[in-house]
């Protein structure tokens, strides 16, 4: 969702699978298959489920209208109330970090407009995303409802995690926390993983994985340096 790191990008007739919903006409279809090859292979990402749903998922449909000639472009943007669309190789990033796969279950923490949601049902997994602004919670929901995807959107406090859905295979976190919550590292599944930017909003803030061992030991990774919105508490 929410990712302003700097690496920039440009993003045609033709068909775009989702999910659930069967075949759209798809007219911007060729600038998603540039964005993929020119952004993203050549930057390293290499897992296929990612970047089959990367090509799929039509992100000029998570922009504000204004700003559809940008979509796909390999930057932010904005869509409203402070937040921001995550450039496309930091969802691609995040979503190969996770390994998502058919039947996965994985929570992500900042709906914003849906687009990472998205990303992750188009790889196959069963997605609770959880968003702390009322009005992004509903026009996401809309959005992903309309456009096929399967994920079960919520209005709520994402350091809170989503309880009655735990435990999770994975956890994509999309805005930036100060530390870990706890209430996240409990509801990761033994075995799973999640990946998370801490830092502050003026300072420092790295992209970190997070691993939860067969025994529940924790182990952490830092992967890069990145810009996220910050990590709120309190609905909105």
């Amino acid at each position: 969702m929410r990712s302003l790191i700097a690496v920039f990008v440009l993003g045609g007739l033709a068909f775009a699978d989702a999910p659930d919903a069967g075949r759209v006409v798809d007219s911007r279809a060729a600038e998603r298959l540039e964005m993929v090859e020119r952004y993203l292979v050549s930057e390293g990402i290499r897992d296929a489920a990612t970047l089959q749903a990367m090509r799929t998922v039509p992100r000029h449909e998570f922009v504000p209208p204004n700003l559809s000639d940008a979509a796909y472009e390999n930057r932010p943007l904005p869509i409203g109330l402070g937040q921001t669309i995550s450039q496309p190789y930091i969802v691609a990033y995040q979503t190969e970090v996770v390994r998502p796969r058919t039947g996965m279950k994985i929570l992500e923490v900042g709906t914003g407009s849906g687009y990472q949601a998205a990303v992750l049902s188009a790889a196959g997994a069963r997605v609770f995303t959880v968003e702390i602004f009322a009005e992004l919670e509903s026009s996401a929901r809309t959005r992903l409802e309309r456009l096929g995807y399967r994920a079960t959107v919520r209005h709520g406090d994402g350091n809170l995690g989503w309880p009655e859905e735990a435990p999770f295979d994975a956890i994509v976190v999309t805005a930036a926390a100060s530390h870990v919550p706890p209430a996240l590292l409990e509801q990761l599944r033994p075995g799973g993983r999640m990946v998370i930017p801490v830092g502050s909003m003026f300072g420092v803030q790295n992209l970190i994985q997070v691993e939860k061992d067969a025994e529940g030991t924790v182990r952490t990774r830092y992967l890069l340096p990145v810009a996220f919105v910050p990590m709120l508490s309190g609905l909105r």
